[in-house]
């Protein structure tokens, strides 16, 4: 895996991706510092599951993705060194346990760049284009961008959030494809077992508006049986098929990303719809014992489809990450078409068309508090 990074890296060398520094020093910290963060979910192209570094979130092979604008992340992070302790609200309900300690290693990651200690308080919500989220729409990824710009423009300033490799390493540590929404737009995370932190960040591909003809159809569905990402992570590894998937990895993201630097966004679709079928069957075949089923029964009718547009001229590509909620990858001019196929299942399925959404970014508090 490592050969392949290297391999990668020489392939962004040739299409003229510059790989940014990891900041050496740091502008003096704002113990009082505010500031406000708006963030996209990710849709997995080439998918990752499984951790080789559990404490850094570091995954065994590299991947890319999409950001989405079906919905989006509004992040507000106050540092107030009268706190005695971090505090958080999600969605308007006050946070704690487990979510309130990811939170927290976010803002310690935060802090000890400078040595700091002060607290903080954190609001964030996420804002959806549909009535539900689904199962898989990626706003985790969304909550670490943004929970990671917000934290780093309050305590440090805008300058050091626009150096997106240091901001896609830290969103990195809530959630990894964090990283990738962090970067916005058709991201590649670089990644593979014994990577440092530092140079496990990701990269926008799609820097000239390679892909502005590519429309996104989402259509959320839940989960039934209650889909834990983490259980996901835990059980691909064990898979007979993961050791497979992981070494043709090299291979596809370089072709991957050749055609996102063309716009070839049909190769874009070909490889998430695949690598969902592949992700899942990785997924599903990581214990004798206990399956970990993501999809429901209508993912196979939106697969299908898919391929019967296809077959009728409209190229059209199914996407499902961590769960069954369906991200179709299509041209603009396919939209109409797509969304009629989708009514005429008679599924009672919600859809929000959209568009790639771009990366983490400032924006004004007062106008952050306005959606939270």
């Amino acid at each position: 895996m490592r050969a392949a990074h290297e391999r990668i890296l020489a392939t962004l060398a040739d299409h003229r991706l510059p790989v940014a520094p990891f900041p050496r020093s740091l502008p003096a910290p704002r113990e009082r510092g505010c500031a406000a963060a708006r963030a996209y979910p990710m849709q997995g192209v080439l998918k990752y599951h499984g951790l080789a570094d559990w404490q850094h979130r570091i995954a065994y092979l590299p991947s890319i993705s999409l950001n989405n604008d079906a919905a989006h992340t509004v992040t507000l992070v106050e540092f107030d060194p009268h706190l005695a302790g971090d505090v958080a609200t999600l969605g308007g309900q006050p946070a704690a346990g487990r979510e309130l300690e990811r939170i927290s290693q976010i803002l310690d990651a935060v802090r000890a760049l400078a040595s700091v200690r002060v607290a903080a308080r954190v609001t964030t919500r996420n804002v959806l284009k549909t009535r539900v989220a689904g199962k898989g729409l990626g706003t985790s990824a969304a909550g670490a961008a943004a929970l990671a710009a917000a934290a780093v423009g309050a305590l440090y300033g805008p300058e050091l959030v626009a150096n997106t490799r240091f901001l896609s390493c830290l969103a990195r540590l809530l959630a990894g494809s964090g990283c990738r929404a962090a970067a916005g737009g058709l991201a590649l995370w670089l990644s593979y077992p014994g990577i440092t932190h530092e140079d496990s960040f990701a990269i926008r591909l799609d820097d000239a508006e390679q892909l502005a003809d590519v429309a996104l159809v989402t259509i959320p569905i839940d989960s039934r049986v209650g889909l834990k990402t983490e259980q996901a992570h835990h059980d691909a590894p064990c898979s007979s098929f993961f050791k497979t998937w992981m070494l043709s990895r090299g291979d596809e993201i370089i072709e991957c990303l050749n055609a996102a630097r063309t716009g070839a966004w049909r190769t874009v679709g070909q490889f998430a719809e695949l690598d969902s079928m592949r992700l899942h069957g990785v997924t599903m075949s990581g214990s004798r014992e206990h399956k970990l089923i993501g999809w429901e029964p209508e993912n196979i009718a939106i697969f299908r489809m898919c391929d019967e547009l296809r077959n009728q001229g409209i190229p059209v590509y199914a996407s499902t990450d961590t769960g069954p909620t369906v991200v179709l990858i299509t041209h603009r001019n396919h939209v109409a078409a797509v969304e009629h196929a989708i009514s005429a299942l008679n599924l009672g399925l919600e859809s929000v068309s959209g568009r790639i959404a771009g990366p983490a970014e400032l924006i004004d508090p007062d106008a952050a508090r306005e959606e939270l």
